[in-house]
Formats: C-alpha cells, structure tokens, sequence
C-alpha cells in the first residue's frame, strides 16, 4: 500500500477520501449507481458504449424528472427541488 500512495504522490494524484474513512459522503452515488444498475444494466445485453451511454443518459433525465421518491414525498428530485421555497 505504501507503495501504491508513494505513486500517487509522484503523479501528484490526490486520493478522494471521506472523514475517518466513513463511507457516508458516497452513499447517495452509491445508491445512485446500484438503481441504475438493477434498473438498466442488469440482464440487458448493450452492443456499443454509445447504446450504453445513451441509456445512462435517459435514464438520469428520467431519474431527476420522473422517478418518484417516497423521501421526497412522492415526488421527483426537480419536482421536490421546484416545491422548495427560494431563500
């Protein structure tokens, strides 16, 4: 491992790290991540990285704006984001 840092450091390459180690701050991406996955990806057989770039982009239009979300009161993020009043 110390090897692995030592090049990291040579390539002046900062590592993402959260406080202590928690794995809180990605938690939000990682659950992100999992629904794209068992949503779009799992069982579907994608011939080039265009199709697969092209269904990870609707599907983060249609995340944002259509899929509802229980802890948002049944509504979608820009839906949610929309309800809250301006500062």
């Amino acid at each position: 491992m110390k090897a692995y840092a030592h090049r990291l450091k040579e390539e002046r390459i900062f590592q993402s790290m959260s406080r202590k180690g928690n794995c809180y701050d990605n938690s939000v991406m990682e659950n992100f991540f999992g629904l794209l996955k068992q949503e779009r990806y799992y069982g579907t057989v994608y011939y080039s990285y265009e199709e697969l770039k092209v269904t990870i982009e609707k599907y983060i239009k249609y995340y944002n704006e259509q899929r509802i979300k229980e802890k948002l009161g049944w509504m979608s993020p820009v839906q949610y984001r929309l309800s809250i009043p301006a500062a």
